[in-house]
């Protein structure tokens, strides 16, 4: 499983968003597909909610991938 870490600026991003910004779908309605499809899990949960509410801390695995969620330093 690939691990990356994704730097939020501001206080959350939406689940959808976070997936297409980092390139795992090519779109957001891609994106929503595979959270409606049941690929996405938050924190070790399945989540169904396309734009659930991702934070700091936060740790999201779609399709091989690992994102660990960080608050931006800037």
């Amino acid at each position: 499983m690939a691990i990356q870490t994704f730097e939020l600026r501001n206080e959350y991003i939406a689940l959808c968003d976070l997936i297409k910004n980092l390139g795992i779908s090519h779109s957001g309605g891609a994106a929503k597909l595979m959270v409606a499809e049941g690929l996405v899990e938050v924190d070790g949960v399945l989540e169904s909610r396309k734009t659930a509410k991702i934070r700091p801390g936060m740790v999201v695995k779609v399709l091989g991938e690992e994102i660990h969620v960080v608050a931006s330093e800037a």
